[in-house]
């Protein structure tokens, strides 16, 4: 795990994509909407999450592909200063493995040491048991649901659980 670099930008994009695809129902970009991504798009991202002292992104690189990635984002407004949230993700080959395990246990580490942070929040969505057994193994809870948030491509409808993890300073 590391944080981006202007190398990873071919394989940033393969993996937008084929987590796209392979995790279609359960992640909020369709393989269709990838193309907006670019790689003049990619290296201003690098350079921004690089930067940025509000949140922090990393790769997970196995055997020169990248596997998955995870940031965390602290909220900026006073009143949500405590909060940040989480995201991870991973191609399939990858799933199993104890990456998402150690990409989440790195992201919250980094968030403890925000001054003032006390929660971490993520969404997932209904019917995706494997990240919610993730999640729910990294200590978060579900403390809320948004019914009937995505329409699937059959249109359908699923809720998004919200769940939250306190923070112990």
């Amino acid at each position: 795990m590391r944080n981006p670099q202007n190398r990873d930008i071919t394989g940033l994009l393969d993996y937008l994509v084929k987590s796209a695809d392979e995790s279609g129902e359960f992640i909020l970009r369709s393989p269709e909407e990838c193309g907006k991504y670019t790689a003049e798009g990619e290296a201003k991202w690098i350079e921004t999450m690089n930067a940025s002292e509000t949140s922090a992104t990393l790769v997970c690189e196995v055997d020169g592909k990248i596997a998955g990635n995870c940031e965390v984002v602290r909220h900026t407004q006073l009143k949500l200063r405590h909060r940040a949230s989480i995201g991870v993700a991973l191609t399939k080959e990858f799933w199993g493995l104890g990456i998402g395990t150690a990409m989440f246990q790195e992201m919250i580490q980094i968030a403890k040491g925000w001054d003032g942070v006390t929660q971490l929040e993520l969404e997932f969505v209904e019917g995706n048991a494997r990240a919610r057994a993730l999640y729910e193994k990294m200590g978060f809870r579900i403390v809320g649901v948004r019914p009937d948030a995505f329409r699937m491509k059959d249109g359908s409808l699923r809720n998004e659980y919200i769940m939250m993890l306190k923070l112990e300073l």
